[in-house]
């Protein structure tokens, strides 16, 4: 199944739905009308129960996300009231991205700036390629970044790092970020999209429940002790134990064949 906008693209393929930003003249500059799509295509992800896990990436060949699309300011943010709407938008898509109840990627060749890396820091893990390119140029423009989307990357990479990343607004290379744990794999260009296809559906044919109760303990793990849902983190370990996956997943090993898991 594909679907698309004028600037976005989504398809879904052997359980794994596909985000394309698609703005390739820009290196995939976002406008508010992408980030409000993103979040449509996200929702019917998260419905479809036949999707297990979501790939973010960029058109082009040239860029992941380049940041926001500067030519739309004029229209999107030249009055306070656009600037609250836009960010909320941007909020709310990082937001649906980084407490998706399924493993996230973030797919990346070339460049990774800005609004790209705050996009990528709200995914579960990021792949790149060896010529990728990743900056928060925020310094040069005397953008504020709020607390949420800060902590998020202070929480990836620490906060000596973070600080490096703001305070110098330069270009870090694939292999520096890598260094610093911004991203999780780097691998060499021809071989991004069957690197990360191998990943999504490996992740696709493993045990849905476990995934989600590590994906969900470890959003507990970074929050303030006083706020973490202790219960919940047993109810889904416990409903791991207690699932036909379970059994099957029992089964299939001693009948030395491949499990089908089907969540429940």
């Amino acid at each position: 199944m594909n679907a698309t906008t004028d600037k976005m693209l989504s398809r879904k393929e052997d359980g794994v739905g596909y985000l394309v930003f698609n703005n390739p003249e820009r290196h995939n500059a976002v406008s508010l009308e992408m980030w409000e799509a993103a979040s449509g295509f996200l929702e019917d992800f998260r419905n479809d129960k036949n999707v297990r896990v979501v790939v973010i990436t960029g058109a082009g060949g040239k860029a992941f996300i380049s940041g926001a699309d500067i030519s739309k300011f004029e229209k999107e943010r030249s009055t306070q009231e656009g600037v609250d709407r836009y960010n909320a938008t941007v909020d709310r898509a990082n937001s649906i991205v980084y407490n998706f109840p399924k493993p996230t990627i973030a797919m990346i060749r070339g460049y990774c700036l800005g609004g790209g890396v705050g996009l990528a820091i709200s995914c579960d893990m990021r792949i790149c390629t060896e010529g990728s390119k990743f900056a928060v140029p925020a310094a040069k423009l005397s953008i504020g970044y709020r607390y949420d989307g800060l902590k998020k990357l202070v929480d990836l990479v620490g906060p000596s790092f973070a600080k490096e990343i703001f305070f110098t607004a330069r270009q870090f290379t694939a292999a520096e970020a890598h260094h610093m744990g911004l991203v999780n794999r780097v691998v060499p260009d021809a071989e991004l999209e069957s690197y990360v296809k191998n990943y999504a559906d490996t992740m696709a044919g493993n045990a849905p429940l476990t995934i989600d109760s590590v994906k969900f303990m470890v959003a507990q793990m970074v929050k303030d002790e006083s706020q973490r849902d202790m219960k919940t983190c047993d109810e889904k370990v416990q409903a791991c134990f207690t699932s036909g996956d379970y059994t099957e997943g029992r089964k299939a090993f001693m009948e030395k064949r491949k499990p089908v898991f089907t969540g429940g």
